[in-house]
């Protein structure tokens, strides 16, 4: 049997862990596609570089243009990240009518729309089902296992990063700076992680997820982006008394063809399935209006789980070469893209305000709320001996993001409140 041939373009964490799947795994691939699977060539910096794995040296070239315009090769797999020249090797790789499968979320958040119509014009598959989530198929599952039902909301905790840190914060006490340098030596995060900590990995992951699921074009810049710099302990603290879990969460809701879609640390009802996620595993909460409730929970990261994900993608070009049906496969975004306003972005809000400590103050923020029609759900005063002003946690119902931003205005131009300690987002 013809071999299908593979040029990849990068041979970091994820890249040796294609190529270790590749050939361990011949046997089982070979039988599921018809056909041997051979890695031809491989993109690398360096070709003098140590490596975990034993590739001989005629299959590794520091050239591009040895794989892209090599006509013995079928598929093009991109797993060397970035956005430069990554994009421009995928789309001479698709003008040479060559399929892709990438992990890249960065390249696919921002210029996915314009590489899925480069595809369809040359009847190429690109898949990317690694960019989000790791070893998680839960792009797959949107694009078919969805394909029957209409999403109402995906709630996800897609970045294993900032769900280390927030777990760590939860279970041991610790400070958010404290925690952040134990993640950075472990390797959970960056020596530079404002992508992870600031929201902005959690965003583009989500702005893919909200494109498949409702089907309309939503970009970044659509994605309302907070972080998880500023948590403080006593936040986490707060929260797990009253019975919630800190996560930061990617949430994307539709009603009425509106849609809004989120990035912020968001506390979780411990009853909720998401709260027990925990460490660098993520997890996906599809809500459906036939099925009901879905969660989809694994590895986010790493060389075997998102080389798993990539290698599956792999699979399926293949199977769709031997059917001749290769490029059918792209869903272009078919609705209008209508995104939610402040009136009809709705949640329960977590409020923790120092406040001065003398009688009528509850009242003047109770009426405060009243005002901006925000019913309350409870309000605790917390004791605090190392704060001589009082300390008030108010739990909210749902209310617009619009009567919050007035209530948050309102509070500061109140004389009897010092500040707004914390404010966050509450689910479940």
């Amino acid at each position: 049997m013809k071999p299908i041939k593979v040029g990849l373009l990068g041979l970091g964490t994820v890249g040796t862990g294609v190529v270790r799947i590749v050939e361990g795994h011949q046997d089982d691939l070979s039988s599921q596609v018809g056909s041997p699977i051979r890695i031809e060539k491989v993109l690398v910096k360096d070709l003098q570089k140590a490596r975990s794995v034993s590739i001989p040296e005629e299959m590794l070239t520091e050239e591009a243009c040895d794989i892209i315009h090599n006509p013995d090769i079928d598929v093009v797999v991109e797993v060397m990240g970035g956005i430069e020249p990554t994009k421009q090797y995928i789309m001479e790789a698709l003008e040479q009518g060559k399929h892709v499968v990438t992990a890249n979320k960065d390249l696919m958040a921002l210029h996915g729309r314009e590489i899925m119509a480069k595809a369809k014009e040359k009847r190429c598959d690109v898949f990317y089902e690694a960019s989000v989530a790791g070893g998680i198929p839960i792009i797959r599952t949107l694009m078919e296992g969805f394909s029957s039902d209409r999403i109402k909301k995906i709630i996800g905790i897609v970045n294993g990063t900032t769900n280390f840190i927030l777990t760590k914060m939860s279970q041991e006490g610790a400070g958010y700076e404290e925690v952040l340098k134990e993640a950075q030596a472990l390797g959970y995060a960056e020596s530079d992680p404002t992508s992870d900590v600031e929201g902005l990995d959690a965003a583009r992951k989500m702005a893919i997820l909200a494109t498949l699921g409702f089907h309309s074009d939503v970009a970044l810049e659509d994605v309302d982006v907070r972080g998880i710099s500023q948590i403080k302990k006593e936040d986490i603290a707060f929260a797990k008394r009253l019975g919630y879990e800190m996560k930061l969460l990617g949430i994307a809701e539709r009603q009425d063809d509106q849609i809004s879609v989120v990035v912020q640390p968001t506390m979780v009802s411990t009853s909720h399935p998401l709260a027990a996620v925990n460490g660098v595993f993520n997890a996906v909460y599809v809500y459906g209006e036939a099925v009901g409730e879905t969660m989809f929970y694994g590895p986010g990261a790493g060389e075997m789980p998102t080389a798993t994900s990539v290698v599956a993608d792999l699979v399926a070009v293949i199977k769709n070469m031997k059917l001749g049906v290769n490029g059918q496969r792209a869903l272009t975004p078919y609705k209008e893209k209508k995104l939610k306003t402040d009136d009809q972005i709705v949640y329960k809000n977590f409020i923790l305000l120092h406040v001065e400590d003398k009688a009528g103050v509850l009242a003047q923020i109770t009426q405060v709320f009243a005002e901006y029609e925000v019913s309350l759900d409870s309000v605790v005063q917390q004791p605090n001996p190392h704060n001589p002003d009082a300390e008030i946690i108010i739990i909210t119902h749902q209310a617009s993001q619009a009567s919050m931003k007035k209530v948050y205005k309102h509070f500061d131009n109140l004389d009897v409140i010092k500040s707004i300690k914390s404010a966050y987002r509450v689910e479940g």
